[in-house]
């Protein structure tokens, strides 16, 4: 899924591989750990995977999305620098496209099995379900209710079906992936962890020997992973959940690990920035508490305030989800509350006057 590009600064953070790999190319991370890039068709243009010497042929973490680009990107890397080679593992830390996209294309093309979690595989097989009308309607109201324009709400109704171009058929079956496991990957051992917030139970694979973690999009280096409300949660806290993993992962973690994460750069700092990622997110939930104070606002109103750079209709259905829950972790702080104004809903400061004072029937 593409993300939200709202850039936070990386000042202080250490970039020992400053040069991306170009089409086609790898980067040696350490010996028998390679990183490559796939192209995406988004404003964020590439997400990266990884290859870990595993036996005669390399395990690769996430695949990228199932676009021409994306498997003419993935030929140009099987005809270079892995010609010859084969893939004996497919990982995929998330269900999002740009990272399980090509994971049942590579697993039939090479017999490779599927190594997830049970909350990946799932999502993307219910989410690949052709939704019916009835569904489409459900979703279409609640994202109306909240202020979303009917043009973006007729965009994120349907999203399962652009799904479904985006994503090859999965295997049938799947090796299951859990917190604190132990994945012997070669000759280095990893141990799993769990992420949630930008997608449910988001895997992270640590290796302490080498002090690496390969991050998905949990940390990155100068954007925020997207933190949406589905409508089929609409009452869910993922920005709660993203900000507990953070904290989870500075209170497990050396704060000089290498951050192998899925878009831009390899980087040292964790600590620091998961700082900067709860600090960027406590003051969007500033900006919403001091909004609602002067008077009430549907989330739609609130999302200029989130998000000041015009938005097309696709960006639009991100930013207005992920607007959603940061009100969603203040209603759980029990901060703001929402209440009915005609057609909609709203959102005032928790116990004011204002929950009361002439909004609703």
């Amino acid at each position: 899924m593409e993300k939200d590009v709202s850039a936070t600064r990386p000042a202080g953070l250490r970039f020992p591989f400053p040069q991306p790999p170009g089409p086609g190319e790898v980067v040696a991370i350490r010996d028998d750990i390679l990183w490559a890039r796939i192209p995406l068709p988004y404003q964020l243009d590439h997400v990266n995977i990884y290859f870990i010497r595993d036996g005669d042929g390399w395990a690769v973490v996430d695949t990228g999305i199932q676009t021409d680009d994306a498997m003419a990107a993935w030929e140009a890397l099987l005809r270079g620098p892995l010609c010859g080679e084969r893939i004996t593992r497919v990982i995929v830390t998330h269900f999002h496209p740009d990272h399980i996209g090509l994971a049942g294309w590579l697993c039939a093309r090479f017999g490779a099995p599927l190594l997830t979690s049970l909350s990946t595989y799932m999502s993307c097989k219910v989410v690949s379900l052709a939704r019916d009308e009835g569904a489409v309607t459900q979703y279409f109201d609640f994202y109306r209710s909240h202020g979303m324009s009917a043009e973006v709400a007729g965009i994120v109704a349907i999203q399962g079906n652009d799904y479904l171009r985006h994503v090859a058929r999965l295997p049938h079956s799947y090796l299951r992936l859990l917190m604190s496991d132990s994945l012997e990957i070669g000759s280095r051992s990893f141990r799993v962890l769990t992420c949630d917030g930008h997608a449910p139970e988001q895997i992270l694979l640590y290796c302490e020997a080498e002090n690496l973690l390969f991050a998905a999009d949990q940390v990155l280096e100068r954007i925020t992973p997207n933190i949406s409300v589905a409508a089929e949660e609409r009452d869910c806290d993922p920005l709660g959940h993203f900000l507990r993993s953070l904290r989870f992962l500075r209170a497990q973690l050396p704060e000089d690990v290498l951050i192998l994460s899925s878009h831009h750069r390899p980087f040292l700092g964790l600590h620091q920035r998961c700082k900067e990622l709860e600090s960027h997110h406590e003051e969007r939930c500033d900006r919403i508490r001091r909004a609602c104070a002067i008077r009430p606002h549907s989330v739609a109103e609130l999302l200029p305030l989130l998000f000041e750079r015009k938005l097309d209709p696709h960006q639009m259905s991100f930013a207005f989800t992920e607007t959603l829950a940061h009100v969603n972790l203040l209603l759980r702080r029990g901060e703001i509350e929402t209440r009915p104004d005609g057609n909609r809903l709203v959102n005032v400061p928790a116990g004011s006057g204002l929950a009361k004072s002439g909004i609703g029937p």
